[in-house]
């Protein structure tokens, strides 16, 4: 029996193209000034920092300055390839607030960030006008919820600086994208919009070697949809564009994790931090190259092992998996 164990192991190995193997994930090389990401053989740890009072995942608990810096230097420590900074609460039945009040948020905290860390850093922003100032400030990303819908200006300044630009899929505004929110085929009509975002994005001068595409978990999701984004994550890669998720700490999470008589759960517990870590995990496997998360210390111990066994070596060999750092310019890369 045990000779005949090692037989079925052996035969399996030689087998080229199993439909059950895992695939690689594409790599995508990113360059602009001052910064470099190489996308696919490691995954891409992006840090949040909610510059805001009233954030789902963190209750404005670096709404203050000083603390959203401290807090974006830690995240870089641990980790993180990018810090995102966003200044507007995006959270189911939100409103909006004045471009004004959300540069006086995020500015002095890109100011001050920019200046110790190295690795680049998003601004989270659905305006022109704040991505601008925020790029002024130091930020080198833009990160639109929108993708292009609330302000089409949003192009003309990411070309203007030359800079990589996030497109999620969002179903209608934050204010209303949680009534009840229905499609007739999931996947397809989330392909299908992000394909034409990025055509959109084209068409306005980005370059689409700087194009990153997310699905948009808990915009406009149901529990269900959340889940079969993750799953189907294999189906958006014919998009040729690297894939964002972001799911940490999510209601769908806390949903699933919450006992029966309870209405919620609150965000920061351990518990929907390990539902988070599910969740990062199932998307790493299914193609994702960044991981938009609270926990980065955490989740970069996840996709270190997550990446090993993406990149084991069908040939029966174990590939070496080091350490991974970053390298001062937004790039993870072995630590020696």
């Amino acid at each position: 029996m045990r000779l005949r164990t090692r037989t079925l192991i052996k035969n399996h190995r030689l087998l080229p193209n199993r439909p059950d193997q895992m695939k690689a994930r594409k790599t995508y090389h990113l360059s602009w000034p001052g910064h470099t990401l190489t996308l696919g053989r490691q995954t891409c740890i992006m840090g949040v920092v909610n510059v805001t009072p009233d954030s789902f995942s963190d209750g404005g608990k670096f709404f203050d300055c000083d603390t959203a810096v401290a807090q974006g230097v830690k995240l870089a420590a641990e980790g993180a390839a990018i810090i995102d900074i966003g200044g507007e609460s995006t959270r189911p039945f939100s409103d909006p607030i004045s471009d004004e009040e959300e540069i006086r948020r995020v500015v002095p905290v890109i100011e001050q960030l920019s200046r110790r860390i190295s690795i680049p850093i998003s601004i989270d922003t659905t305006k022109a006008a704040v991505a601008r100032r925020a790029l002024e400030a130091g930020a080198s990303i833009i990160n639109d919820v929108s993708a292009l819908r609330f302000d089409p200006g949003l192009a003309a300044v990411a070309v203007e600086y030359d800079t990589p630009l996030i497109l999620m899929h969002m179903l209608g505004d934050p204010k209303r994208m949680q009534q009840s929110p229905h499609y007739d085929n999931l996947i397809a009509e989330i392909r299908n919009f992000l394909a034409d975002a990025a055509k959109k994005a084209q068409n306005l001068g980005i370059s689409p070697a700087k194009i990153i595409l997310d699905p948009g978990i808990g915009f406009g999701k149901t529990v269900a949809h959340n889940l079969m984004l993750i799953k189907h994550l294999p189906e958006f890669e014919p998009l040729n564009h690297p894939i964002l998720i972001g799911a940490s700490r999510k209601s769908f999470i806390r949903k699933i994790l919450k006992q029966t008589q309870e209405s919620d759960i609150q965000p920061d517990l351990p518990l929907v931090e390990t539902g988070s870590q599910a969740a990062a995990a199932a998307a790493i496997l299914n193609g994702a190259h960044i991981v938009r998360v609270h926990d980065v210390a955490g989740t970069l111990a996840t996709a270190k092992i997550v990446d090993a066994i993406v990149n084991a070596d069908d040939s029966g060999q174990m590939t070496e998996v080091r350490g991974q750092t970053t390298d001062g310019n937004g790039q993870r890369s072995d630590d020696g």
